[in-house]
């Protein structure tokens, strides 16, 4: 597996000279893949399909592999050439660029760089920290020296974004704010509560809180928001709800590490509506510092684009070395 480490953004080619790049966001729920074509980082086929990642591994790498191929292809009928990959996948990524996880795709022993050597260079890295490069470099986060990017879909993770760079750690597990239990008793019904984060305010938390009451009456994530937007009183419940422990976390985030800005991403993050504004009131009610009580939380500015965006941008960083 190639070394799949950043640089920092200055750090590349000349930037007058165009540059193609394949990036392929690998998420819990879809995949994205497109071209993309640096310094301006514009989009070019974009692809999006569902994971099904309990086929496995293999399988979500084969559709992968097959995809890239149709992007490598087209690229060359319009006369582009690929000078590198880059994927951001849901899981750990290690500071050399191997993935350590398989909590949702388990890409784990897996030759993903032979697989595709033959289409360019590989560089692999955390979903969460190639979506927070690409908000530095054309997003809400560009012109900012610090800031945390947390992302909220099918999981919750976030990254502190340094002078362009993702923080990495010591281990590349940086960002797992919302997967381990909360344990918690009342003190007056002393009932154990072992939920995480993600299970209150994920995607799939949201879903799986509201169909416990309304078994058949939602599919999506989506569907709870609409019904919430409608003013279902349940609904409405378990979306503010969800939202207000969402702000906890931002609230945790910002007091600890006191960065310029909160950058949101991810399709639940980017929603809008109950789910924001139960958010950003709790976030700011927890929020400890005066100093801090205005800092900006900001919506990102790739929209569902950053993952693929960021993997690509990482990519296109190494060409420099």
């Amino acid at each position: 597996m190639s070394e799949g480490r950043l640089h920092h953004p200055l750090d590349r080619p000349d930037p007058t000279a165009p540059v193609s790049i394949l990036g392929v966001d690998v998420g819990g729920t879809k995949v994205s893949a497109a071209r993309v074509s640096f310094p301006e980082g514009v989009i070019h086929g974009r692809r999006r399909w569902p994971t099904f990642a309990h086929r496995g591994g293999e399988a979500v790498l084969t559709d992968v592999a097959k995809a890239l191929e149709g992007l490598a292809a087209e690229a060359r009928a319009e006369g582009a050439v690929i000078r590198g990959l880059g994927i951001g996948i849901c899981e750990l990524v290690g500071p050399t660029g191997h993935v350590l996880s398989g909590h949702t795709v388990d890409w784990r022993g897996l030759a993903i760089a032979e697989r595709l050597h033959g289409l360019a260079p590989v560089t692999l890295e955390a979903d969460v920290r190639a979506a927070a490069v690409a908000e530095s470099l054309f997003g809400a986060g560009r012109g900012l020296r610090q800031f945390v990017y947390l992302t909220v879909g099918t999981g919750i993770s976030s990254c502190l974004v340094l002078d362009g760079r993702p923080y990495l750690g010591a281990r590349g597990a940086t960002g797992t704010i919302a997967s381990s239990p909360f344990l918690w008793r009342c003190e007056t019904c002393r009932r154990l509560d072992t939920r995480s984060l993600e299970e209150l305010a994920s995607g799939p938390g949201i879903l799986t809180r509201y169909r416990a009451r309304h078994p058949q009456s939602a599919h999506r994530a989506e569907d709870v928001l609409a019904a919430a937007a409608r003013g279902e009183a349940e609904a409405v419940e378990v979306v503010e709800s969800a939202g207000a422990a969402l702000g906890i976390a931002g609230a945790w985030l910002i007091n600890t590490l006191d960065p310029e800005a909160l950058v949101v991403g991810g399709g639940l993050g980017l929603a809008g509506g109950l789910y924001w504004d139960a958010f950003v009131h709790s976030a700011r009610r927890h929020i400890w510092s005066e100093i801090q009580a205005e800092i900006p939380i900001l919506p990102g500015g790739c929209d569902l684009d950053s993952g693929v965006l960021g993997a690509a941008a990482i990519a296109w960083q190494r060409l420099s070395h």
